[in-house]
């Protein structure tokens, strides 16, 4: 144990650049996750959502259907089969929204893939399962509608819980929560400053 600790432990002439290399990483990476609010995330706060502004139509419809008083945006769209299963879909559906976002590819129009179409479908039925004993959802998945062997809620109940949201501009007027500023307080003290010295 004692040789492996000495592996990572660099010679005393690399020990002070190893050290500020290693603080500018965590800095970089705290400031990253502040940043970021990647903390909010791990919530089931619908705020959270629209830390991206594309997610605002989507708020806005939620936030006016009935669905508002009883769920979340996690209660439909991620697994609520077990915690383990729950946070990691919420980890790689996170994961691939940021780069996603980060690289300026999302789309215009959002679309659901096919693993979230099968966890909404799931959760639309765990809520709703004694409303849907005999109807042909029950048991059905993206892969098996589209096989024509039945149907998923949402092909009939289209508006629920999100209206007709297409894009952006479907809902330009919607009333989201603006997300805080990352910059600090002090910062924006000695910006306002120096615009009022010049």
């Amino acid at each position: 144990m004692k040789k492996l600790i000495t592996f990572f432990i660099p010679p005393p002439r690399w020990r002070l650049p190893v050290i500020v290399l290693l603080g500018i990483f965590c800095g970089l990476g705290a400031y990253t996750i502040y940043v970021s609010k990647a903390y909010s995330y791990l919530s089931d706060d619908p705020q959270a959502c629209v830390n991206c502004h594309l997610m605002a139509p989507e708020y806005a419809t939620w936030q006016h259907s009935s669905h508002r008083e009883v769920t979340t945006c996690n209660d439909c769209h991620v697994p609520q089969d077990n915690v383990f299963n729950k946070y990691f879909f919420k980890a790689k559906d996170g994961l691939y929204h940021a780069s996603m976002f980060t690289l300026r590819m999302e789309p215009q129009v959002i679309q659901i893939k096919e693993a979230s179409a099968n966890v909404v479908q799931n959760n639309c039925q765990r809520c709703h399962s004694h409303q849907n004993e005999n109807v042909a959802t029950t048991g059905i998945d993206l892969e098996a509608r589209n096989h024509g062997e039945g149907k998923m809620c949402w092909d009939c109940h289209r508006e629920v819980p999100h209206g007709r949201v297409k894009s952006q501009s479907s809902t330009p007027h919607a009333r989201v929560p603006l997300t805080d500023s990352p910059t600090p307080s002090w910062l924006k003290e000695v910006m306002t400053k120096d615009t009022h010295t010049k």
